[in-house]
């Protein structure tokens, strides 16, 4: 059989695509049925990771009461005589006799039978040195449990821990946090055709994915490590296998950009064939991005790996790690699969037909509106450094002025929320 006829046989016998969101809901689940394993971390180290279990208190917080003032802390009808003072960091003696009172900073534990904290700049003395004022009709301390009481579940599992997450449960009393694993990730370039370094020419292209793609699935919450990026491979079946068996060895996901069509060198296909992967998805019905996949592999460990195949094109490369990559690793990492903002669209965007169009649009916040950019060709990048997401138009529509639209927001910093 020759290569143009075999080349044919294999796009006839390749499935029809998946719809876009059915792509997306079909790697999330098989992306949480294989979520990875809990470790405990301590405060510092997890940033950025997914918390396995639900951020409970381990203490009413706050735990006493405490002063939200500097000021005094009286027992009964003033003027009263000064008799001590406390501050953060101390259990104060208690105030057992009305018409006394202790100096008191911010933060400082309310000594037991105070009936009121005086503010200290509401307050005077008298002649012979005693406290006088009016205490505001509101204690003005922090009752315990005010903000959460002792086994109360503030966040659920499956929330991103971030800064502001680490702040609380270290309030809380944590020193350590349980955590999903964060995803090892490595990247495999294909293409013989592509230069590493300086401009391109005389047929050339430069690989734009090589050192974009680590970025982004850092992003993504993944660690990727300079030895886990390799390529160019060689275009021939044995060093795609080769390359794919030993990142493989290491990597929770594979990804790979280009050879994900059926051509004399795009070697993806068959050399998943040879080493026994399942496809979980086997290109989308989504441009640009076509085609793009997802496989599954069992490790004689018993662990799952994946697989996903990136286009060539950049910008479709793009596509892909927002359509079949994001929602495996928030099933890896057991967050649940992000709900997509909407957008009014300010500007109309064409259909494409069957397929998903995924729009580059940047998003203008204080009104809401999506705009949709030029320079949005497969194989470009402009238009993507100055996106926000894509704007999804659905199979059969076309994006009208004014119509509200899902936006799937490009990834932000590690552990940033989107929009």
């Amino acid at each position: 059989m020759s290569t143009e006829t075999a080349t044919a046989a294999a796009q006839v016998a390749a499935p029809p695509p998946a719809g876009w969101e059915e792509a997306r809901s079909r790697v999330y689940a098989v992306g949480r049925a294989a979520a990875l394993p809990a470790v405990q971390r301590s405060l510092a180290e997890t940033d950025g990771h997914t918390l396995a279990e639900p951020l409970t208190t381990r203490t009413d917080l706050p735990a006493f009461p405490t002063s939200s003032v500097d000021g005094w802390a009286v027992r009964g009808e003033g003027p009263w005589d000064v008799v001590g003072r406390v501050l953060a960091g101390n259990t104060p003696p208690a105030l057992t006799a009305d018409g006394t009172t202790v100096e008191i900073a911010t933060g400082a534990m309310v000594p037991e039978g105070a009936t009121a904290v005086l503010r200290i700049e509401e307050s005077t003395r008298t002649a012979d040195g005693r406290v006088d004022g009016r205490p505001r009709p509101s204690p003005d301390w922090r009752k315990p449990g005010e903000e959460a009481y002792a086994g109360e579940e503030l966040l659920p599992a499956g929330t991103p821990v971030d800064p502001a997450l680490i702040g609380l449960a270290a309030s809380c009393g944590h020193d350590q946090l349980r955590v999903r694993r964060q995803p090892r990730a490595a990247l495999l370039v294909f293409g013989d055709e592509l230069l590493t370094a300086g401009p391109p020419g005389a047929g050339r292209v430069r690989d734009a994915l090589g050192p974009a793609v680590p970025a982004w699935l850092r992003r993504y919450g993944c660690q990727v490590r300079s030895s886990d990026v390799v390529g160019p491979v060689a275009d021939t079946l044995s060093a795609h296998v080769a390359a794919l068996r030993s990142a493989l060895a290491n990597a929770d996901l594979v990804c790979t950009t280009g050879g994900t069509m059926h051509g004399p060198v795009d070697h993806l296909h068959p050399a998943l064939e040879a080493l026994g992967a399942d496809y979980v998805v086997n290109t989308v019905a989504v441009r640009p991005g076509f085609p793009m996949l997802l496989a599954r592999l069992v490790g004689a460990d018993g662990r799952v790996r994946f697989v996903a195949g990136l286009p060539g094109n950049p910008q479709s490369a793009i596509v892909a790690l927002v359509s079949l990559v994001a929602p495996l690793l928030a099933g890896l990492t057991g967050r649940p699969l992000p709900a997509l903002p909407h957008a009014t669209l300010a500007e109309p965007v064409p259909g494409r037909g069957d397929y998903t169009h995924l729009a580059l649009v940047r998003l203008d916040r204080a009104t809401g509106t999506a705009h949709p950019l030029r320079h949005v060709g497969s194989a470009m990048l402009r238009g993507v450094a100055g996106a926000d997401g894509f704007a999804v138009i659905r199979p059969g529509t076309t994006g009208e002025v004014g119509a509200r639209v899902p936006v799937v927001p490009l990834p932000l910093l590690s552990g940033e929320r989107s929009w």
